[in-house]
């Protein structure tokens, strides 16, 4: 062999190099042809393929020195700049790649790959309609090109029209049947439509053919998880994870999971881990389900600016918004997912109704599906239009905000689930708020205020929050003042207690109870004779997993009841079984501390440090009663034990309670219309005059306001 005779021969070194390459032999290829250069290196086509390996390695900057490298000696290589832009792509340099990509196009107008990787890298700028015209080229120049039919599809789900990315994975699948990523693809489409049986089955496929793919089962968990089948949910992300342990936010979603079905084993050390990679700026869990497990505000803020540091971050592709002339009446946006029967829609359909409407307007724009039902009518009877955009791409609804002129564009979903955070990165509105849906800080510059109140956030707990605060005079909770309570005559017994005993309750999501929260439970319990616990019931898992756990604290199974989901009216009307709610942390009651109290039973709440767990603390003193908020858990125990053990006292708080709820701030959406009013006229002034955004208070059950910085 030439090599034998000559061990510095450039050509035998050159094509060694490329062959082992092609072998699959990529560090001898590299090997081969670092040796070739150093004899030579002046060939621009062994710098070339000395990329292609590095490349293969995943060295991605060496792979780019040897692309710049070869074009430095030839310009005219085409597949150099192509594969300049991979190499861009992969170090996350998208705009770069793009210009690479543009450059192997002008020299080759007829390069169908480097149209479908020009897509890709658009795709990666959020710039979805570009990539979309990218694939289309490479298409009309390579009709069976699989790759690019694939591609197109994620670029139509991104734009949401998902039944023509279906369409568009099809005809991947039917050049490629066995292509996994399509079939990964395919299932996520059909997971956005809400068809998760079907998804589920893609995902599979994908898994038959490619036994390691960790994203197939990371999709296939979500899917299960969407589906209720939270035991296969959790061994599909326990997969995923074996398979890729950084893979984005999945180890969040399978604590979530954990959390849903009640299984705690190990809660304290998956917890350390959770909060010690979010410290890390690790993408380790999206924002929410680390609300219900952390009681950290800091931790909060943190895992909110990851998520939107990495999902949705600024965009300035839009022009500025301009100054508009002042009207009659403000503009107001709601941008909600929950246009529906739901808690969110229940709290705010009496605000809708109350707002001035000589004084705003007051937009819906639906995120969510038209269910059709009578809330879905209520509301749309409560705005002056409702507004189906659904369909439409974030860039698209941003752009019809801006068309409407909308003033404040108000996020009422935040990072919970169906939520559009990508509107408000396109800025919808000179205004953007956070309300009511999301818990804690959304950790992005492009929302200006979050509504809150004094106990939500107190001051000294001001810089665990992106936004300016609006501080409201009671509560940040709208009520509605119309909720129905039923008159069925389910009896005590029909319900699952027991004839005799004291009822304490909490309806909370099971993914809000800690091992912390439910040991608290146990003790009151045995420290009230014939007590039962009356909870929730969401799932066979949780329930049983509950029961363990009760059993292993020598609390009788049987002093578990467990609720069965039924209509709001009813549900509201069995609350009168109960004698008193107990509340959980670090992730309070919220939607449900109102309905118990709405229906006249009393919550004991212990107070924490983040939104999410001050929120009944909110609503107590909105309501008139300070005094069932706690700051330890002894104090939360003995406050629950000394009204379960003493008649007399709950009886005199319960009277209380019946007395204030009428009058009450937290039941009255008038009230706090002219409250949450006040606080949009202080942000379009401060706006229209130039200012940034500040912390604002609004002060007085008129509704006069001042600014205190």
């Amino acid at each position: 062999m030439a090599l034998d005779a000559d061990p510095h021969h450039f050509d035998a070194l050159h094509l060694a190099g490329v062959v082992a390459g092609r072998s699959g032999r990529t560090q001898d290829a590299a090997d081969l042809l670092q040796q070739a250069i150093a004899v030579n290196p002046n060939d621009a086509i062994a710098h070339y393929h000395l990329g292609i390996a590095f490349g293969d390695l995943q060295r991605h900057g060496d792979a780019l020195k040897s692309y710049d490298r070869a074009l430095a000696l030839n310009s005219d290589l085409v597949r150099a700049h192509n594969n300049r832009g991979n190499a861009l792509d992969a170090l996350d340099r998208h705009a770069e790649a793009v210009e690479s990509y543009g450059t192997a196009i002008r020299l080759k107008p007829d390069y169908a790959a480097a149209f479908n990787n020009r897509g890709v890298a658009l795709a990666a700028l959020r710039r979805d309609t570009d990539a979309l015209a990218d694939y289309g080229r490479a298409l009309a120049l390579k009709p069976d090109y699989a790759e690019a039919l694939n591609n197109r599809g994620n670029a139509l789900c991104s734009l949401r029209r998902h039944e023509e990315s279906l369409d568009s994975y099809r005809l991947a699948l039917g050049v490629k049947p066995d292509y996994a990523e399509a079939l990964n693809n395919y299932g996520s489409a059909l997971s956005a439509l809400g068809r998760h049986a079907e998804a589920l089955e893609s995902y599979d496929r994908a898994l038959r053919t490619k036994v390691d793919f960790a994203e197939a089962f990371n999709n296939r968990g979500i899917a299960l998880f969407a589906l209720q089948r939270y035991a296969e949910a959790l061994q599909s992300y326990a997969r995923a994870l074996d398979l890729k342990p950084d893979y984005e936010f999945l180890y969040g979603r399978w604590l979530h999971a954990r959390m849903k079905i009640c299984e705690w084993e190990g809660f304290a050390d998956h917890l350390r881990r959770l909060e010690a990679k979010i410290e890390r700026r690790e993408r380790a869990s999206q924002p929410l389900p680390v609300l219900a497990i952390s009681a950290s505000a800091r931790i909060h803020r943190m895992a909110a600016e990851i998520w939107a540091d990495c999902k949705h971050p600024e965009d300035h592709s839009l022009p500025e918004l301009c100054g508009r002339s002042r009207r009659d009446r403000m503009r107001i946006g709601y941008f909600s997912a929950d246009f529906r029967e739901h808690a969110v829609s229940r709290l705010i359909a009496g605000l809708f109704e109350c707002h001035d409407r000589s004084k705003f307007e007051i937009t819906g724009f639906s995120l969510g599906p038209d269910t059709n039902d009578a809330m879905r009518s209520r509301l749309a009877a409560g705005l002056e239009r409702l507004i189906d955009v659904r369909a439409q791409s974030d860039r698209d609804v941003a752009m019809l905000a801006r068309t409407l002129e909308i003033d404040i564009a108000v996020d009422l979903n935040g990072f919970t689930q169906d939520g559009r955070s990508g509107i408000f990165v396109q800025r919808a509105a000179p205004l953007q708020v956070n309300f009511l849906g999301y818990p804690g800080t959304m950790g992005a510059r492009y929302i200006d205020y979050i509504v809150a109140d004094r106990t939500l956030i107190p001051e000294a707990s001001q810089q665990h929050y992106a936004e300016s605060i609006v501080y409201l005079p009671d509560s940040y909770q709208p009520n509605d003042a119309k909720r129905r309570i039923g008159h069925g005559t389910i009896s005590r017994e029909a319900s699952g207690l027991p004839h005799a005993g004291f009822v304490f309750c909490c309806f909370n999501n099971n993914y809000k109870i800690t091992p912390a929260t439910f040991a608290s439970w146990m003790r009151i319990l045995g420290r009230v004779d014939g007590s039962v616990l009356w909870l929730l019931e969401d799932n066979e898992l949780a329930t049983a997993n509950l029961r363990k756990e009760a059993a292993s604290r020598g609390i009788g199974a049987e002093r578990l009841v467990f609720a069965p989901l039924m209509p709001m009216s009813d549900h509201l009307a069995r609350h009168r079984w109960a004698d008193l709610f107990l509340d959980t942390l670090p992730y309070n009651a919220h939607t449900t501390a109102s309905d118990a109290l709405w229906a006249g039973v009393p919550v004991v709440t212990r107070a924490g440090e983040a939104f999410a767990g001050r929120v009944a603390a909110s609503l107590l003193k909105a309501v008139g009663m300070p005094e069932l908020v706690t700051a330890t858990p002894e104090a939360y125990e003995e406050l629950a034990i000394d009204l379960a053990t003493h008649p007399d006292k709950l009886a005199s708080i319960r009277k209380v309670l019946d007395a204030h709820r009428d009058r009450a701030p937290l039941f009255d959406p008038a009230l706090f219309a002219r409250h949450l009013e006040a606080a949009y006229t202080m942000m379009y002034e401060r706006h229209r005059a130039g200012l940034a955004p500040a912390h604002l208070h609004v002060q007085g059950s008129d509704g006069t306001a001042s600014l205190r910085t």
